[in-house]
């Protein structure tokens, strides 16, 4: 199928954080956490393409990554300690290239895919709130992570949208 077959079939829309978005799930059962009641755990299918990746962002929960189609998708972390690591979904598990990844919470994280779309899964747990979701300029992040200053440049909005 084509992206736009995609986007189209899985009545997918725009996300503030680059790409296409459609939540599939949120679990009806509630957990406790620091910031209130959240559900036990929420899903979306997410597709993003050159023209649209996924900026930069952190969350208060981890985030699992399921790939399903497309071409390899990047996922660019910044840990907490100010470590870089970029792991790459895809098919291709003999290129090194993983079915699956989890991002860990306070995590700053974005997405790339170089050629064409990809479409993975998302799986935040605690389940997904917008008050616990933070996106960032560059200015904040050259800030605080200089050396990183080529892929901030790339995946932080030099103003939110």
């Amino acid at each position: 199928m084509t992206e736009q077959m995609w986007i189209e079939k899985l009545g997918l829309e725009a996300h503030s954080e680059g790409g296409y978005f459609k939540q599939t799930n949120k679990s009806e059962q509630l957990i406790p956490t620091k910031r209130g009641e959240r559900a036990l755990h929420t899903a979306i299918l997410f597709l993003l393409n050159t023209e649209s990746p996924s900026h930069f962002h952190r969350l208060k929960a981890d985030e699992l990554w399921f790939f399903h189609d497309g071409q390899p998708l990047t996922v660019h972390c910044i840990f907490p300690d100010g470590t870089y690591q970029a792991v790459q979904l895809g098919k291709d598990l003999v290129q090194g290239q993983q079915l699956s990844f989890s991002v860990p919470a306070g995590t700053i994280f974005g997405s790339t895919v170089a050629t064409g779309f990809a479409l993975v899964s998302c799986v935040v747990t605690p389940g997904f709130e917008f008050e616990d979701f933070e996106l960032f300029t560059q200015a904040e992040l050259l800030n605080d992570y200089p050396q990183h200053s080529e892929i901030i440049q790339h995946l932080a909005y030099r103003e939110l949208p």
